[in-house]
């Protein structure tokens, strides 16, 4: 989800609360970083001349002052309320805890950002010993009244003292027992008159204090209980999934009760202006005769669809109608309406822009725009990119039920089902007699490549969102979730545990890689279907967008895949992945590394060479007309060769070599740290024969595919600089590979040689860098973690403590990091281009593919990103979304300028 931050056009002034209602308001709707959502859309209703509940929005910054005061209310806020209760009972004729017309009033959360269900309310503040009978006297309806009372008991027990539920749900269903009544309706006032007091008893035994009958002390309680709920748990959780930051907190909204609990001719609701799930233009809802807001969403009682409510409401239902047509015809978009009819009337008690989902979003945005009610421009910058995910990747059915084993970090998203399998080999030979297969593995590693292609799914015990199982699996477009550390892995006797459960080998597990579920058992899944909608809204986005889009693919059907998510060439294909595709392949790549002279490795690179062409010759195809960026052999050479006992053994009889030279061979291989070890064009430097090899193969490849009318633009980066004379060296030799591949042929074929930046140094130095470079690729992943000074591998035992402590605000693998990456990023795409004119900077990390990465791509000026197939949809999106930001032009007509390839 895209970083969401509070909308701007606050109130001015240092004042802490906020009156409306009566068709006047103080704050405005574009008030949110202050007001909150709900207040802002009160305050603007209010301006409308909407049936508002009157009432006040206590100010976000006022929470914000409570948190850093050490939870003591900032000075004047209570004054403040108390004039502000005054203005509240002048407008009603009522007086708040006193008086023969008493005023109840709610008390609600409402942050800048919809957090649906993660903070409190209090509903039925003011009732007390002295008000009850007062209310019964004035509204002639003690059952309603009582059915109110034990309601803010139980509200306020629970949210305010954090009593259990359980205590007062318990004594409720003892109560419906006793009396033979099926739901709370059939309780008679007498019923809930006693109820309350049973209520009032939980409270005392819970608390050791008397249930507050001061009105006033209620509302305060209940304020900062609002106040306290912004920081509980949930609410920090759902903040950092949806990545809301930048919030002050939340506002607190005080509004008069309007009663749905008042009989046959009241009741609630909630209701959307069109369908959020289909984005289908009807009107769609459920409502609640004789009921409060909460039972709508409890389940005590099943609702009724909100068409039904003409039949039982038809006047209210009338006025309904009119309001929400009034509020999309407004906000420009669907809204989320809750409401209350009060003995007929209609009082409307919140609206928000509606969740939905992508198909629905998508649906939504190109409706709008073709009813003339916005812009293309405003239906590309309201759709999620994120929420792409759910259109590209299969999804468990929604009515399924599930038994979650554990949860890990959600590294590829979509849904796989499988028989769990604890090898590579395994995978690959389950799945060769056509089994669905999930591997399971405390980590992956290249070796376990052709396992992995054949797998559903991927679980890792360990890792984090970049690591090798997650990069991979993106890449494929493959459900994957890493990190799951509850997974306790048992690889001897092939098993794992989460809990008290044992999967073995065989055995169907289910895994939900963008939430990191993991489920038991085999659990429906749906896999959408791209429509019209996706294509007119991407067709709008490339309309606008200046940054290219470019996908990471190592196989000509991957390849294949992302040009048709919209792919514009190719930023990244990692060659050692195609070693290891078949048992030849492996065998040639070790005979090299065996091989203990020149000679003998340039033997088994021969084996390799007419392989590698012929990958290289279908990518081409695949990518006609387009870019191909091909990075030469970058992983160290340990990752080819086994290192259990059993498989070195194999190795060498495959090889005719003794085990002890594999032993040996191996030993010598190992590093302390290969990620800063022998690896990358320190290769290339050490065994020149390797990087001659792949460059002679592209050469050629790129040679055969001209011959067949295949327009091929390579482009050869070298991984791992951060010397210019490395790159200097390394170009140099590829220039006279090319040079010799290409004698005699009167083709022209324009290949570019650049480096991937992910050296710290290397950006430093850009300036002298790009003097032997004809393009830069930022390789983000390690760049974050050289930078950063984190493994990527091991991140999960600490980073998310740093983002809980508020120490990070988010995880760098995932969102790059602007303050310290960004720097060198910025610094480098500088400095190269002052060095050389016209050098063109793309990125090929995984942030590539995120969203808030992609804007800051655009706003450093980069020509394109490149990401895996199944994120190329995302990123331009996003990319359109940062120019129409930049231009401010959202919501406003115009076509925009042509993106810039």
């Amino acid at each position: 989800m895209a970083k969401r931050k509070s909308s701007v056009g606050a109130p001015r002034g240092g004042r802490s609360v906020w009156s409306f209602g009566g068709g006047k308001a103080e704050g405005r709707g574009d008030a949110k970083a202050i007001l909150g959502g709900k207040g802002a859309g009160l305050a603007e209703m209010s301006r409308l001349g909407l049936p508002v509940p009157p009432g006040f929005t206590i100010a976000t910054t006022a929470c914000a002052a409570w948190w850093a005061s050490g939870r003591r209310p900032p000075k004047g806020l209570w004054p403040e309320v108390e004039r502000a209760l005054a203005r509240l009972e002048r407008l009603r004729g009522q007086t708040f805890g006193r008086g023969p017309r008493p005023l109840l009033v709610s008390v609600r959360s409402g942050a800048a950002v919809s957090m649906p269900g993660m903070m409190e309310t209090v509903l039925n503040v003011g009732l007390t010993r002295e008000t009850i009978p007062a209310l019964v006297a004035v509204t002639g309806n003690e059952r309603m009244v009582q059915d109110s009372h034990r309601r803010l008991v139980q509200m306020f027990g629970k949210v305010v003292r954090e009593i259990h539920d359980d205590l007062f749900e318990d004594a409720l269903h003892d109560l419906k027992r006793r009396r033979g009544a099926r739901l709370d309706t059939d309780l008679s006032a007498a019923d809930l008159a006693g109820l309350a007091e049973t209520y009032r008893g939980v409270f005392r035994d819970e608390t050791g204090e008397e249930f507050p009958d001061d009105a006033m002390e209620q509302l305060r309680q209940a304020v900062e209980a609002v106040f306290r709920s912004w920081e509980c748990d949930k609410a920090r959780k759902y903040r950092r999934i949806q990545r809301i930051e930048g919030l002050l907190g939340t506002a607190v909204n005080v509004q008069s009760m309007v009663f749905g609990n008042r009989g046959p001719d009241s009741g609630t609701g909630v209701c959307f202006t069109r369908d959020p799930s289909t984005g289908e233009n009807v009107f769609f809802g459920e409502f609640l005769i004789d009921a409060q807001g909460e039972d709508v969403v409890a389940g005590i009682r099943t609702p009724e669809p909100i068409v039904e409510m003409g039949k039982h409401l038809p006047d209210a239902y009338r006025d309904l109608l009119r309001v929400k047509d009034l509020l999309e015809r407004h906000y420009g978009d669907v809204q989320d309406i809750e409401f209350t009819v009060e003995e007929g009337r209609l009082f409307v008690l919140q609206t928000r822009t509606g969740k939905r989902t992508a198909r629905a979003a998508l649906r939504i945005a190109v409706d709008l725009v073709k009813e003339k009610r916005i812009t293309p421009a405003a239906a590309v910058s309201r759709v999620d990119p994120h929420a792409l995910d759910q259109l590209l990747h299969p999804t468990f059915d929604e009515k399924a039920a599930t038994r979650v084993l554990a949860r890990g970090l959600g590294a590829s998203p979509g849904a796989a089902v499988g028989r769990a399998v604890f090898t590579a080999d395994d995978a690959e030979a389950w799945s060769g007699r056509g089994e669905k297969v999930i591997l399971v593995r405390a980590e992956t590693s290249p070796e376990d490549v052709g396992g992995m292609h054949a797998a559903d799914g991927i679980l890792t015990s360990r890792g984090g969102l970049t690591s090798h199982a997650a990069v991979v699996a993106r890449g494929w477009g493959k459900c994957c979730v890493v990190g799951c550390a509850a997974v306790s892995i048992d690889a001897r006797a092939k098993s794992f545990t989460a809990g008290e459960e044992t999967v073995r080998e065989g055995d169907w597990i289910s895994l939900d890689g963008s939430e990191g579920r993991v489920m038991l058992g085999r659990v429906p899944t749906v896999r959408p279907a791209l429509g019209a909608d996706f294509a007119t809204l991407m067709a709008w986005a490339d309309r606008f967008r200046r940054l290219g889009v470019r996908t990471n693919a190592d196989t000509p059907e991957d390849a294949r895949a992302a040009r048709e998510f919209g792919a514009e060439g190719i930023g990244l294909c990692r060659t050692e992945h195609m070693f290891f595709a078949t048992p030849e392949r492996i065998r040639a790549v070790r005979e090299m590394i065996l091989a203990d002279s020149t000679e003998g490795r340039s033997r088994a690179l021969e084996k390799l060479l007419p392989i590698q062409r012929g990958d290289f010759e279908g990518i081409f195809g695949a990518m006609d007309g387009l870019p191909v960026t091909i990075r030469l052999l970058d992983p160290p050479l340990h990752e080819f060769v086994p290192h259990e006992e059993a498989q070195q053994e194999e190795m060498a009889r495959e090889m005719g070599v003794s085990a002890a030279d594999v032993e040996r061979r191996v030993r010598a291989l190992h590093e302390a740290n290969p990620m800063l070890g022998h690896r990358g064009c320190r290769l290339g430097i050490t065994y020149p024969e390797i990087y001659d090899m792949q460059v002679r193969a592209i050469a050629e490849a790129a040679l055969a595919c001209a011959g067949r009318g295949v327009k091929v633009l390579p482009e050869i980066m070298i991984p791992l600089v951060g010397f210019a004379s490395e790159l200097s060296f390394l170009r140099a030799r590829a220039e006279a590979v090319i040079a010799e591949a290409v004698e005699g042929s009167r083709r022209r074929i324009p290949f570019r040689i650049g480096t991937m930046i992910e050296v710290p140094r290397a950006a430093v130095t850009a300036g002298r860098i790009a003097e032997h470079a004809e393009f830069f690729s930022f390789g983000t992943n390690d760049l974050t973690q050289m930078t950063c000074g984190i493994s990527r591998d091991d991140m999960a035992s600490f980073v998310p403590d740093y983002i809980d402590r508020k120490l990070i605000p988010r995880d760098p693998f995932q969102v790059l990091d602007r303050d310290g990456v960004g720097v060198l990023v910025r610094w480098a795409v500088e400095e190269g281009r002052r060095a050389r004119k016209g050098l063109k900077v793309g990125i090929c990390g995984e942030h590539g593919g995120d969203p808030e990465s992609v804007a800051f791509c655009h706003e450093v000026g980069l020509d394109y990103v490149s990401c895996s197939p199944f994120r190329v949809p995302i990123a331009r999106l996003a990319a359109a979304q940062a120019e129409l930001r930049e231009r401010g032009a959202a919501g406003k007509p115009g076509r925009g300028r042509p993106g810039r390839r």
